[in-house]
């Protein structure tokens, strides 16, 4: 029952009282509506006043709800101790399982940042037997040089922070496969822009977006990267040689069938 207090009675007012809460002005109404804590005196003018019993029962709720105890929870355990013991151990579990989701978290953020920074998170030693004898280690960091600022490479580092080596070992010999399927149409006169070659493109599209994202475009753009850069005509050229000029072609037709004019590809 709510006493009257007389003028000069201890008690906060409502907006005294959320201050020294941390809480606002609103979630004590809340409370105050819904039976949680309600202030047990008022003024003679009728405004309602927090006594020290209230405060304090205010606090215990803050205390729950930090906890994330669910509010309809909360009256039972302050009205009820005796039987808020079921209720209290089943808020430890859920914290508890919080706390394990955030350490997975947490771990999934650092192999992110990890990779970021490093683009393969394997040690050069198991770079090179993924990859093969003639890998270098230090490729990755000349890409994250190269690269490191575009959304390709924010692309790449996140599927690399969810891969073992065995998810990488199977990247690389699809990547093998595709090549020596290249090769095979190749040798056997596969014309660029026919059915087979064009379904060849697209598997060595699809080989390449195990990395990042590679639209039509970009594929056209990335063959002229291989067909520049040395160390890229030099690979390809050592499964067949003249395999670049040729993937090139086979690239670029494939493009056009799609839509988009290699020549005048951009990026984006």
């Amino acid at each position: 029952m709510t006493s009257r207090a007389a003028p000069g009675a201890d008690g906060l007012t409502v907006g005294a009282a959320a201050r020294a809460a941390g809480v606002t002005v609103r979630t004590l109404h809340h409370w105050d509506a819904v039976g949680l804590v309600r202030p047990s005196a008022r003024t003679a003018a009728g405004y309602r006043l927090y006594t020290a019993s209230d405060l304090a029962r205010v606090h215990r709720v803050v205390l729950y709800r930090e906890l994330d105890v669910p509010l309809e929870e909360i009256g039972a355990l302050l009205d009820a101790p005796e039987g808020a013991d079921a209720s209290l151990r089943r808020q430890r579990d859920l914290v508890r399982e919080r706390l394990r989701r955030l350490e997975r978290s947490a771990g999934a953020l650092d192999r992110l940042i990890e990779a970021r920074e490093r683009g393969v998170l394997l040690s050069p030693e198991e770079q090179v037997a993924v990859f093969g004898e003639s890998w270098q280690p230090s490729w990755a960091a000349g890409a994250r040089e190269r690269w490191g600022d575009t959304d390709q490479w924010a692309q790449f580092a996140e599927r690399a922070a969810e891969r073992s080596a065995e998810d990488w070992a199977a990247v690389a010999a699809e990547a093998e496969a595709v090549l020596a399927a290249l090769a095979d149409a190749m040798g056997r006169g596969v014309r660029p822009g026919s059915a087979e070659a064009d379904a060849l493109a697209e598997r060595h599209r699809a080989s390449l977006g195990a990395y990042f994202d590679v639209t039509h475009a970009r594929h056209a753009l990335i063959a002229r990267l291989y067909a520049t850069d040395a160390d890229f005509t030099a690979n390809h050229d050592a499964v067949r040689p003249g395999l670049t000029a040729w993937l090139l072609d086979v690239i670029d037709e494939n493009a056009r069938a799609h839509g988009v004019d290699p020549d005048t590809a951009t990026w984006e």
